[in-house]
């Protein structure tokens, strides 16, 4: 029976991802060529168990019980070898595909952390999950369910055609020619399928798409009663998925009964023929039977080495996709300053190994700079694109214990301006000094453990409230939980959890209140207490009254800090050192509160209300 193919998106780089996924299936040597050996013994059990027809059936016309029942016997074993060898590879296969893939998924994982933040920003989340899933999870299929078989189905087919022609290489030819045709047919249909399926492709992406976004927005629907509307474009969606999928599956749909009429008719040619060869004397009715079934079956090997080939070929083009990402360039990180402790000998400062609270820089050559949090940015130039300069020879600083805050209507550069510190992005023109060292200089992983942030979307993990605080510094104990509770005055409505500080927060804190996951995100920040601190919108989330709460807390955290400040409540900006005003890329005015109100200026206007500050 012809089993039905599919058109699938074959890798455009074939060499280069075969080799990358070769030298995955090499550290699993061992276990493959157990699996090779295997295979070959069940295909070469499968057909030497059909040629045994050929001496039983003779021995029966014979009429030699006793070599028949050897004859019998012996056809057994080999079939029951075939199976056991067939359970063999089976199960060896799946462990080994298991561990080919974990490696994969390893890597994948292990290398996306080191890219750099632009990778996500210009990836959507869907995109980069599909790796992990539909990706991933295509090569795992293919490796348990095609890799061997379709070894199997090639060995068949290719010994099928040799004991064909071994048995009678005449009517093998009518075979051939038959064969030839299936062969003809099915690359013509899917030839002709091939259009029709990319389109379906693109209608069913459409129709997924618009289904996700409904259902992601179905209060938005009932809130403007929208649902009528809705339908009426999903049905138009659904309506042109049909009329593509019945173009699609109408030269695929016949490619099983004609691949099964020209097999009947193959079938019936060669046993009418063999049938007058055996009666003339030309061939032995043994050796007819047994070329028979080899003629009946070998469609079968055919078919499924077509359809496990295009399996495989669709993992190849997954796995592309997983190598293409794998082979980005990591985050660049020339830098060699790190990060120690330190502690105060007779006014010099020594590295040491415990926490004392005091931190200072150590340079490739050992000197030690103590970390102050001065930040300096010096005629800064930087934009996301080549073609459009975010922020245009921007130059500040914050004295250590600052804080420094930053107005400005939407897209200003505010927010880019703190990953400009932390090195999510690198400056395009001018420098960012962090206590008088280029950060370009500074490890970003030491760069990174020396600043809080607090972003305005928070993120909570799965786990317990504790675990979310927590991941400010993974080895807190639980008073240094609680005490930047305190701090971030997220302590009480902890407590009235059904389990407090052990209460699990699920779907990205879906059980809590946007203001206590805010509060929590301040918490994390506040267990890893940083030198620099960040706040992106600190308490945009949060009301007036809880916002109050959560000042007095923040003023112990800032306490001796720099920090910068991100906010549109201007009234949470007054007591900053200074306030940097914000317009298309360009400080246009500074100062503090009392000062750039006397200059009736920009700030003026926002803090009257004059403009809007979004």
């Amino acid at each position: 029976m012809a089993s039905k193919t599919k058109n699938v998106k074959r890798p455009e780089n074939m060499q280069h991802t075969l080799r990358i996924f070769v030298s995955y299936l090499g550290r699993h040597k061992f276990m493959l060529l157990i699996v090779s050996i295997l295979v070959t013994v069940s295909a070469l059990a499968n057909l030497l168990g059909t040629y045994m027809i050929r001496p039983v059936v003779n021995n029966l016309a014979n009429g030699d019980l006793h070599s028949l029942a050897i004859g019998v016997l012996v056809a057994a074993g080999i079939f029951a070898i075939g199976a056991l060898a067939a359970w063999g590879y089976s199960q060896t296969m799946v462990k080994a595909a298991q561990q080919v893939v974990f490696d994969i998924r390893r890597d994948l994982f292990a290398h996306m952390q080191t890219l750099p933040l632009r990778f996500f920003d210009q990836k959507r989340h869907g995109d980069i999950m599909s790796l992990f899933t539909n990706d991933i999870d295509t090569i795992a299929d293919a490796l348990n369910n095609s890799f061997a078989m379709a070894i199997q189905s090639f060995i068949q087919m290719i010994g099928t055609l040799v004991i064909l022609y071994i048995l009678n290489w005449k009517l093998s030819l009518i075979v051939t020619v038959c064969y030839g045709i299936m062969f003809w047919y099915m690359k013509f249909s899917g030839a002709k399928s091939k259009v029709f399926y990319a389109k379906q492709q693109q209608s069913l992406g459409g129709l997924d798409g618009y289904i996700e976004e409904m259902v992601s927005g179905q209060k938005v629907v009932k809130v403007f009663n929208h649902e009528q509307a809705s339908l009426q474009e999903f049905l138009e969606k659904n309506e042109k998925l049909r009329k593509e999928g019945t173009g699609a599956q109408s030269y695929a749909a016949t490619m099983v009964p004609v691949v099964v009429s020209i097999s009947y008719i193959n079938y019936a040619i060669v046993a009418v023929l063999g049938g007058i060869l055996a009666m003339r004397g030309m061939a032995d009715v043994g050796s007819l039977a047994s070329y028979l079934v080899f003629v009946r079956q070998a469609a079968l090997p055919i078919n499924q080495f077509t359809q496990q080939s295009n399996f495989l070929l669709s993992a190849l083009a997954g796995a592309e996709r997983v190598f293409d990402v794998m082979n980005l360039e990591p985050e660049v990180d020339e830098g060699d300053v790190t990060l120690v402790n330190v502690r105060k000998e007779n006014g010099i400062l020594k590295e040491c190994q415990e926490k004392t609270g005091k931190w200072a820089w150590r340079s490739k050559d050992g000197e030690l700079t103590m970390l102050r949090g001065d930040v300096r940015f010096e005629n800064v130039d930087f934009g996301y694109t080549k073609e459009h300069m975010i922020l245009k020879n921007i130059s500040l600083y914050a004295k250590p214990g600052q804080k420094i805050a930053f107005v400005g209507s939407t897209g200003a550069g505010k927010t880019t301006i703190t990953n400009l510190i932390n090195r999510f992005y690198d400056v395009q023109g001018g420098t960012v000094v962090y206590d008088g060292i280029d950060v370009r200089k500074i490890k970003k992983d030491a760069l990174r453990h020396s600043l809080g942030i607090v972003l305005q979307d928070t993120h909570l993990f799965t786990g317990t409230v504790a675990d979310n605080i927590r991941f400010g510094k993974l080895d807190a104990t639980q008073e240094e939980i609680e005490r930047a509770a305190r701090i971030a005055n997220a302590h009480s409505f902890i407590r009235r959890l059904p389990d407090g500080y052990d209460t699990m927060v699920t779907a990205d804190g879906a059980n809590l209140s946007q203001g206590q996951r805010q509060l929590l995100a301040i918490a994390r920040a506040a267990v890893a207490d940083p030198p620099v601190l960040i706040l992106d919108e600190a308490t945009s989330s949060v009301d007036t009254r809880t916002e109050e709460l959560i000042e007095k807390g923040m003023d112990q955290l800032m306490e001796g800090r720099t920090v910068f400040v991100i906010a549109h409540r201007l009234s949470t900006v007054r007591n900053a050192n200074a306030i940097m005003v914000l317009e298309q890329g360009k400080i246009v005015e500074r100062g503090d509160h009392a000062e750039l109100l006397e200059q009736r200026g920009k700030y003026y206007q926002l803090y009257h209300g004059m403009f809007e500050l979004s």
